[in-house]
């Protein structure tokens, strides 16, 4: 059964719907002074929730050390006019990473959080970019609250056939 979307849903994310062919670009140590990466493939498939004011992505990632599943469920707040983005890592099912919160301006999201890693606190910011027909997600942390950024995840995105 399809489900109507609402006529006032945001079209932010209307980009990432449907089936997608996944390169990864992740860097192994974040925040370590580190440049060696590692490259994988993974499947992603995105679809319309909430009537149009959330979406899941559903993802299946080939580590090199393995698959896994993974999801990444999006909800759009009419109030703020931000976007929460959660990921839930099927490895860990059950814990939801901190959410990340903002927006889109000009065909790219910018969208932040606190958190921790190894001990520490960080800020994490998420940038995606949905200006050409291939989209692009980026993730970055700061050590020193936003002064300063390190990438260290990249996806590109291509239609799957």
């Amino acid at each position: 059964m399809l489900i109507d979307q609402e006529h006032d849903a945001p079209q932010d994310f209307d980009f990432a719907i449907g089936d997608w062919a996944v390169r990864h670009r992740r860097l192994k140590l974040p925040l370590q002074s580190s440049d060696d990466w590692e490259e994988f493939e993974g499947q992603s498939s995105t679809r319309k929730i909430l009537g149009g004011f959330g979406n899941l992505e559903d993802n299946l990632i080939h580590l090199p050390a393995g698959a896994y599943r993974a999801v990444a469920l999006r909800s759009w707040d009419r109030r703020t006019g931000n976007w929460s983005i959660w990921w839930l890592d099927g490895r860990l099912p059950g814990s939801l990473d901190t959410p990340v919160v903002g927006k889109f301006a000009d065909g790219v999201g910018l969208f932040y959080a606190e958190d921790m890693l190894d001990g520490r606190p960080i800020r994490i910011r998420f940038t995606w970019d949905a200006r050409g027909p291939q989209p692009r997600w980026e993730q970055a942390f700061s050590a020193d609250g936003g002064e300063t950024w390190e990438t260290n995840w990249i996806m590109a995105f291509s239609r799957a056939p």
